[in-house]
């Protein structure tokens, strides 16, 4: 059973188009109709070099006394409302730029809304073009970017991008192979590689992106014929907890029958005979990072960037949804392009949480502070563009390298490099007696459970949500109070510890099955007397808060080779190491540190059977067996230390 998937779902999707909602903050907007009273709206169709047509929305200022910057956004949401006289409530990345004045684009991609051609999703880059029929998002970008240029009134010669989510993959995409009029872009929150964000954690499929599969993967009614109303659906699993829900379901398989089209019910949604989601699919199909995921990565492209575009690359150090992209996109345009102004911006946020003027700052229910997403627009993200699309244009924009967040302190740090030169690695152990020490004390093995009837939730709080985004700095002591979950921490820190950039856990491991994920969580532990926000959930208090600031997930039969995965030998020793992605973290004195170790996270990511098969999507009921894993006490963890 399916339910119609209202425009408004595709708009959570994506905060890249929250600029277009009705309601908006006093703080962001003093007059309702300010687009439509400042702006002229043009819609176009622009012929890209092998003939299809991409439409474009084009807001120009009224003001026709002076030239302006060209701002785009490229995306696969829609570049709605459509129609004379329907106009956005605010257009460009913040109200400040709207209000000084810039030439604001939105544009659908191929294949998407009113946007003529075949969509493909993550398409791939094409290095060495050899003809007009070879295109790709970067030569969308081009060819758009000259027809701008040339056609446009009262534009200075100068373009930047933004988006966020999956906007922002495209504005990275426009600065390989760039055009020579892109000055400046402004990746947020940018997908980088699908195998390792949002749909895939080091190989570990994201259950909680299930039900958005078909925005990706439904085809449009009439192939590659434009159309203006929504044709894709969400699947209705018709109950509220999500958790139940999914072990019901049992294996991956079963869950086929949300991506099968009764064409005789609903022809529209079986267009040219194709009967079931061309997206899930290609995941249940490709279970390991082969040839179609690697070549849809964007991530290992970036040696083609150019140094004459700036970048900004922005993220949040909570989101759910993409973290792997910024930070690889930051640290291989900073490997590749030596000189090119590159910097990074990360704060508190969950996923493009800073494109809103909420006044106070949470993610879930930890509160960071008042007014950062209005610092961060006001001060950092204007700054950037009016420098290199206003202003002189050179690297001197008195922004620092990475501005970045703390969030034990709570405050805002900067450095001229990422992470700083001055961090060290420190090694902590984990040691019997739920201990974290800084040397080996003893070489033992810790045993658990992993029943595969009663997995460990991702949140004593599981709701049928997309994607959840509040368990990122839930409160963990749900789960520290599991045997099946290991916890091991300092004693109450005597001074401050700032971690700073990534954190690699290095477990040894054994299983008596044959497969296993393999789960670590950075948590951090409050002390009793500590005041609690008043958003906080009623049940719960500030007091022994056991805050989640990193967590990461490696499905196990890839611990070699995320290509060609490989069995565990039951009871066997085995090497499992995991990166986790950077932070920056202060936990205070009179804190703790913890770290967490589990074998499942249910259901964020799906069930490991623990039996190895070639493909977990085409696993059997019989092939999910309850194992007993361990944890042997020479494992560490390598943590990025600032030293005071």
């Amino acid at each position: 059973m399916k339910l119609r998937f209202h425009v408004f779902i595709m708009l959570f999707v994506s905060f890249a188009v929250v600029v277009s909602c009705k309601k908006v903050t006093k703080t962001t907007l003093t007059e309702e109709n300010y687009v439509a009273n400042h702006y002229h709206k043009q819609e176009v169709d622009i012929e890209m070099r092998d003939g299809v047509k991409l439409h474009t929305t084009i807001y120009t200022p009224k003001d026709t006394s002076k030239e302006y910057p060209i701002l785009m956004q490229r995306t696969p949401y829609s570049s709605r409302p459509y129609g004379e006289g329907q106009f956005r409530k605010q257009i460009g990345p913040n109200v400040n730029m709207m209000k000084e004045g810039y030439i604001v684009v939105y544009q659908d991609v191929r294949g998407r809304w009113l946007s003529e051609g075949h969509y493909e999703n993550m398409r791939a880059y094409i290095p060495e073009k050899t003809s007009d029929d070879q295109i790709d998002e970067s030569s969308d970008t081009y060819d758009t970017i000259e027809w701008l240029i040339n056609n446009v009134g009262n534009n200075n010669g100068k373009v930047g991008l933004w988006g966020i989510s999956y906007p922002g993959l495209y504005a990275t995409y426009g600065t390989i192979d760039p055009h020579p009029a892109l000055k400046a872009s402004l990746p947020q929150a940018c997908i980088g590689d699908f195998f390792f964000d949002d749909f895939h954690h080091n190989g570990a499929y994201l259950l909680s992106y299930f039900r958005i599969t078909s925005l990706f993967g439904t085809p449009r009614p009439k192939g590659d014929s434009p159309i203006d109303t929504t044709w894709y659906t969400l699947p209705d699993i018709g109950t509220e907890d999500q958790y139940q829900f999914f072990l019901d379901a049992g294996p991956l398989e079963n869950l086929n029958s949300f991506f099968e089209y009764d064409i005789r019910d609903e022809p529209s949604l079986a267009p040219d005979g194709m009967t079931d989601d061309f997206f899930w699919n290609e995941l249940k199909e490709h279970p390991n990072y082969d040839e179609l995921w690697q070549s849809r990565g964007l991530i290992q492209h970036l040696d083609k960037t150019k140094s004459h575009v700036a970048t900004m690359i922005v993220g949040g150090w909570f989101d759910a949804e993409d973290l792997y992209g910024p930070l690889e996109t930051y640290k291989n345009i900073e490997k590749y392009n030596e000189g090119a102004y590159n910097t990074m911006v990360f704060g508190p946020w969950d996923h493009g949480r800073w494109a809103r003027r909420n006044g106070r700052s949470l993610v879930g229910n930890y509160y960071f502070g008042d007014s950062i997403s209005e610092f961060y627009q006001d001060k950092i993200e204007t700054k950037f563009f009016h420098h290199f699309l206003k202003g002189k244009g050179d690297g001197k924009t008195g922004l620092p390298e990475a501005y970045v967040f703390d969030s034990g302190k709570k405050e805002w740090a900067t450095y001229d490099s990422w992470p700083p030169d001055e961090v060290q690695k420190q090694t902590m152990f984990l040691s019997e007696g739920q201990t974290l020490t800084s040397e080996q004390k003893d070489r033992s093995a810790i045993k658990f459970i992993s029943d595969v009837k009663k997995p460990v939730p991702y949140s004593e709080d599981v709701k049928t949500v997309f994607t959840p985004r509040k368990y990122m700095t839930d409160d963990q002591r749900f789960a520290a109070r599991r045997s099946d979950v290991l916890v091991f921490e300092t004693d109450v820190l005597e001074e401050d510890l700032t971690l700073a950039g990534p954190i690699l856990a290095n477990l040894k491991v054994a299983t008596t099955g044959t497969a296993a994920d393999w789960i670590v969580k950075i948590i951090d532990v409050h002390p009793p007397e500590v005041e609690t926000n008043e958003e906080m959930q009623d049940h719960l208090k500030m007091s022994n808060y056991h805050l989640m600031v990193r967590s990461e997930v490696l499905r196990g039969r890839f611990r070699n080779s995320f290509s060609d995965p490989e069995p565990f030998v039951p009871n066997q020793k085995t090497d499992v190491n995991i990166k986790l992605q950077d932070m920056f973290h202060t936990f205070k004195k009179g804190h703790k540190l913890q770290v967490q170790v589990q074998s499942t996270w249910f259901p964020l990511i799906d069930l490991n059977p623990q039996t190895y098969v070639e493909n977990i999507f085409k696993a059997g009921e019989d092939d999910f067996k309850t194992q007993t894993h361990t944890v042997f006490t020479d494992s560490s963890l390598e943590f990025s230390v600032l030293p005071k």
